[in-house]
């Protein structure tokens, strides 16, 4: 089995905590984590692509072990985080790749895709939203509020999401069998969420999270002329991101595979195999 090596860049004054494993001169594949996590979320797949494919799973800047300075120092926005993100991949001399993209990790993604599309191999989108129908609005309306008028009135509804109890249910919502995901999950997350200051980070990263819908159309534009190959492994019970944004995949891709499993938000918690085998096939078809 190949080691995984724990590393860290500084990319803009910025010191990134990355993970990377497998050959330097196979084909490349970059995981980009969602909320409220890290690249941890990659810890038992990371091996299970490793054989084939060189792997590198970063954390965002305010995540995980990646720097995280305050919010009055940094503004954290989707375009800053995707900056740092492609400050690294140059560093590691990455000029082609393919993404897997999972909550946050998504309009990151899609930043990267635009700005250089001719380093995009694949795309595999696990509960990674590229368009409208994928938003599912009971669990939306707080945050597009708060976007829309940030303040006490508003901020309160969302800050409710950095709570122990609602990440927690974040990993267990929808899962047919709740006693297969390991509380570690969630505890790891709470404990670098709560740490004093990240609160501002998050509730930075909420009010822009609504800038990014506006990248859809060319995000959708995108996948009809590079023709690039879109995996969609998609928890059908996440009632964050519902299973009509997995299917829209193949309306807006020529070549995409849609795969709706019985599992939630973090399908990896429940159904590693699953997506990992998925994976193997859809990259061993279209990478070679």
């Amino acid at each position: 089995m190949s080691s995984v090596h724990h590393r860290t860049a500084v990319v803009d004054g910025h010191e990134i905590f990355y993970r990377e494993a497998g050959p330097a001169d196979a084909p490349a594949i970059v995981l980009l984590h969602g909320f409220p996590t890290s690249s941890f979320m990659f810890r038992e797949l990371i091996p299970l692509l490793a054989g084939d494919y060189r792997v590198i799973a970063p954390d965002h800047l305010g995540f995980g072990h990646s720097a995280a300075p305050a919010a009055a120092e940094f503004t954290y926005t989707f375009d800053a985080l995707a900056e740092l993100t492609s400050g690294l991949l140059d560093q590691l001399g990455l000029n082609r790749y393919a993404i897997y993209v999972q909550d946050y990790g998504a309009p990151i993604g899609w930043r990267l895709a635009l700005d250089h599309p001719e380093r995009i191999s694949a795309i595999v989108t696990q509960n990674g939203n590229g368009y409208e129908d994928g938003f599912v609005e009971s669990f939306w309306s707080d945050l597009w509020a708060y976007g829309a008028d940030p303040g006490p009135d508003t901020e309160s509804a969302v800050r409710a999401a950095l709570s122990f109890d609602a990440i927690r249910w974040q990993y267990l919502h929808g899962v047919p069998d709740p006693s297969v995901v390991s509380p570690d999950t969630w505890a790891h997350d709470f404990a670098l969420i709560s740490r004093e200051g990240n609160d501002e980070i998050q509730l930075a990263l909420f009010r822009d999270y609504q800038h990014n819908r506006a990248l859809y159309p060319l995000l959708h534009e995108f996948l009809r002329t590079s023709e690039v190959p879109v995996l969609a492994v998609w928890g059908r019970n996440d009632e964050i991101f519902g299973p009509a944004g997995a299917r829209a995949f193949a309306r807006g891709a020529k070549d995409a595979e849609v795969h709706l499993v019985d599992g939630g938000h973090f399908l990896l918690e429940s159904h590693l195999d699953v997506v990992a085998g998925c994976m193997r096939g859809f990259l061993g078809r279209v990478l070679g």
